[in-house]
């Protein structure tokens, strides 16, 4: 495991441990995060622990070919039940994925030092958001880095039945329209296996990411 210092720097990601902890410390600087997406890598700590840096073994990931939409999901978009927007209300979005209830979890892992970090970025415009909404109401959507070739998502929310799946779904079909190679979903989860996402191994990522 590797200690960073002020210096902007990460080892290669296959130095991980394996859990996958690359290093330890930094800072959440614009410059180093997207240094750090560049190559594979994300940060992901609690408030109580030192910035820990990331590159697991393993990287869930949705090829856009692969994509899964159940008939009961076609059903609700061909409704109109939800209307989609891009990056129009990101810091909105942002609250929400950090305050969510989550089964399982007692808290989140998106602090306010991460919201400020990330904030920023989009405001560098490296950082975008999906929103869904019912009428008026923001009820669900993502963020995630934008890297021009590949989006790696970070969070996702949803108050109503569906409404992550229609952000989710709804930025798949709109980075394949623009030639994107892949949409980064990190590490592994059910939801998201629900909807196409598969793990590769880090080495394949990495020819993905980086070249």
């Amino acid at each position: 495991m590797y200690f960073l210092s002020r210096e902007l720097y990460f080892p290669p990601a296959q130095h991980a441990s394996p859990e996958g902890i690359l290093a330890v410390g930094g800072d959440l600087s614009p410059e180093r995060l997207m240094l750090a997406y560049r190559n594979g890598i994300f940060p992901w700590f609690d408030d109580d622990d030192p910035i820990l840096w990331w590159s697991p073994p393993e990287r869930m990931v949705l090829f856009f070919g692969e994509l899964k939409v159940s008939k009961s999901m076609r059903n609700v978009i061909n409704r109109g039940i939800f209307r989609v927007t891009f990056n129009t209300a990101f810091k909105a979005v942002i609250e929400q994925c950090s305050s969510i209830k989550r089964q399982g979890q007692a808290g989140t892992w998106i602090t306010a030092e991460m919201k400020e970090a990330y904030i920023k970025l989009h405001e560098l415009g490296h950082a975008k958001s999906v929103e869904v909404w019912q009428g008026d109401e923001l009820v669900g959507g993502l963020y995630g880095i934008d890297l021009g070739h590949v989006f790696c998502g970070e969070s996702m929310f949803s108050k109503v039945a569906n409404a992550s799946k229609m952000a989710f779904i709804a930025l798949a079909k709109k980075l394949e329209a623009e030639n994107y190679r892949i949409l980064d979903c990190q590490v592994h989860n059910p939801h998201l296996e629900s909807l196409g996402a598969r793990e590769i191994s880090r080495e394949a990522f990495l020819k993905i990411i980086i070249n």
